[in-house]
């Protein structure tokens, strides 16, 4: 026998989709200061059962190291929480905490893609 991952519920998808999209407006907007001039997309958010926790997980392009910026938003955490929890105080009562995580899936598809054409 196997245990299968919960589905998320509704409610976990529709803040999913809310935080994603105030997260790429807020690095869209601030992407000389926040993302050091990176170019970097929201690609998924997983917020947990209690609503406390999202993890978030970007894709960093065109500009210095990716760990450099990933380093500068974590730092920035709370600065950048402040300023989703101002855009969405409407919808939500209280703005999850985030933690950010390198989405390597583009990575992982282009290797897989030239070890094919080898």
């Amino acid at each position: 026998m196997y245990l299968c991952k919960p589905m998320a519920s509704i409610r976990q998808e529709k803040i999913s989709e809310l935080l994603k999209r105030e997260l790429s407006l807020i690095f869209q907007k601030e992407a000389r200061t926040l993302c050091q001039g990176a170019m970097v997309t929201v690609t998924i958010v997983r917020v947990s059962p209690d609503l406390s926790l999202a993890k978030v997980y970007l894709s960093i392009f065109a500009g210095p190291d990716k760990t450099v910026v990933l380093k500068n938003l974590q730092e920035n955490d709370k600065a950048i929480r402040f300023e989703v929890s101002q855009k969405v105080k409407n919808q939500l009562r209280k703005t999850p905490e985030f933690m950010f995580f390198l989405d390597d899936s583009l990575d992982y598809a282009e290797e897989i893609d030239k070890l094919l054409k080898d």
